[in-house]
């Protein structure tokens, strides 16, 4: 094992925390023996460009400094690679750092515990979604939800989370069923009408919306939760039990546990980790073990 790991930093993240964080893991990393760099980019392509160098020169680990976004992004560069992915989660969401059970804006003990399992198992083998060439780690979003984030992200105002309010309110207004057709795993073409289709490589999104509860990332499996068509007020009823996990017991809600799906719907972009994928139609399938994780308390997705 190399003593040398990098730091990808995302400065904004979090409401600029992002750039503060940095300082405390470093410095918990260095005390306990290792050499430190950090990365920053342009834009996004900037730095994942600089991440891959830094993967491709062989450093000892990937360190993700931000929320859920630029986890996803430090995928990209060390899926499929020997290279370890720890997690300083300073975002507004981190909903892959809390199913993994690594502390949450703490990034003095997130630094301590990545350099405990450097030292120590190495970190543990988790899987990851693929899509279009993308990974992704949490869930991908499609239908009412990844319409939500399509709006907010067109508004201008307001600005931060009450923009997405102001998108939910707009999307419940003009709630229609979405027209898919879904094939799962090798079987036949589905054509069905549904609020929303989420495939979870992880339990939630959102910033804690547990959308596909029991999901795993140790299984090889996703778990799609199907949404069936439904009223504006049956919707608003069941939302807050997404909190909880607790809508999958509603009879409009249907999981399906497979390898591999196929989604194809008008008008529909998807969404993975927050950040856009492109339109339906697209296959995602799970790739076991795709990535070791440092410092996982327990593995992402366990109850």
């Amino acid at each position: 094992m190399t003593s040398d790991i990098t730091l990808f930093v995302n400065p904004a993240a979090g409401r600029g925390r992002g750039a503060g964080a940095a300082q405390p893991a470093a410095r918990a990393l260095r005390a306990a023996g290792f050499s430190v760099r950090t990365v920053l980019g342009a834009d996004a392509a900037d730095a994942l460009r600089r991440a891959r160098e830094a993967v491709a020169g062989g450093t000892g680990a990937l360190i993700a400094v931000g929320g859920d976004g630029m986890t996803s992004l430090a995928l990209q560069a060390v899926a499929g690679t020997p290279v370890p992915l720890g997690v300083v989660a300073v975002g507004t969401g981190n909903d892959f750092a809390r199913a993994a059970g690594l502390p949450v804006r703490d990034p003095a003990a997130a630094g301590r515990l990545i350099a405990s399992s450097l030292k120590g198992d190495g970190g543990r083998p988790v899987d990851l979604g693929l899509a279009g060439g993308t990974y992704f780690a949490t869930v991908l979003a499609s239908g009412f939800d990844s319409r939500v984030n399509d709006r907010g992200n067109q508004l201008r105002f307001p600005t931060g989370r009450l923009r997405y309010d102001v998108a939910l309110l707009a999307e419940l207004a003009a709630l229609r069923p979405v027209p898919y057709r879904i094939r799962l795993d090798d079987g036949p073409e589905l054509e069905t009408e549904a609020t929303l289709v989420a495939v979870g490589n992880s339990s939630s999104y959102g910033g804690g919306m547990r959308i596909c509860a029991e999901a795993r990332t140790d299984d090889g499996l996703f778990d799609v939760t199907v949404v069936g068509p439904c009223s504006r007020t049956t919707l608003l009823r069941v939302f807050p039990k997404v909190y909880r996990g607790t809508h999958l017991g509603h009879p409009a809600v249907t999981v399906h546990r497979v390898a591999k799906i196929a989604l194809s719907a008008p008008g529909i972009t998807a969404y993975a980790d927050g950040e856009p994928l492109g339109p339906l139609p697209l296959t995602a399938e799970t790739v076991p073990g795709a990535v070791r994780l440092l410092g996982a308390a327990r593995l992402p997705g366990a109850a």
